[in-house]
């Protein structure tokens, strides 16, 4: 993992595709505005935006102002699209296909998988929240190839053991691992302490 920025600045670029599951990217945006010394760059694709409305009915101003810079995602000459901008590290939340598909195969063709790439080639942590199912051969494919370079694929799976009451847990669960993996401290979600012991009968 890369080493963190001084404090009391840690970078996070946040991407946002056109995957369902909008509510991640947004619910991460939230979560790292409320974490002390954390200043999160936001880059949307267009269907990423179009989710965000149909899913959630955000106006994109709404969602702008979650974030500290919001970048144009075909704006390839902005600052997370080089390595020499220090960066803590990224999360696409959700990450579609399309996106793992680009990033797998180097492709940085907008600013979104372009500061994917960037923070894969400087070693940076890169947590791909994907969100796809069922899913075929060409997926997997690409799940190992990511993996192969440094990302770490992590999809929002409901953890029941916690015995979520609310979709806002679910979604609190998933948002929470992604901190985890940035190596960010939080009290987002509950942790597993062990299920309690039983009398042998």
């Amino acid at each position: 993992m890369a080493e963190p920025l001084p404090l009391p600045l840690r970078r996070i670029v946040v991407g946002i595709t056109g995957a369902s599951g909008a509510v991640y990217g947004a619910r991460l945006l939230q979560a790292l505005r409320a974490l002390p010394g954390v200043e999160t760059h936001l880059v949307v694709s267009d269907t990423g935006w179009r989710t965000l409305r149909h899913e959630r009915g955000d106006a994109p101003d709404e969602v702008r102002a979650l974030a500290h810079v919001v970048h144009d995602v075909r704006d390839l000459g902005a600052s997370i699209a080089s390595g020499s901008f220090p960066v803590h590290g990224m999360a696409v939340a959700p990450c579609s296909m399309r996106t793992l598909a680009a990033i797998a195969h180097g492709l940085a063709d907008n600013l979104l998988t372009r500061a994917a790439d960037v923070t894969l080639k400087e070693r940076r942590r890169l947590v791909l929240l994907a969100r796809e199912t069922p899913l075929h051969l060409g997926h997997l494919r690409n799940m190992v190839a990511v993996t192969e370079m440094g990302a770490i694929v992590c999809p929002p799976v409901p953890a029941f053991h916690l015995r979520p009451q609310t979709v806002a847990e679910i979604v609190d669960h998933g948002v929470a691992r992604a901190l985890d993996l940035l190596g960010l401290d939080h009290a987002l979600s509950s942790r597993w302490a062990g299920m309690p012991s039983t009398a042998a009968s």
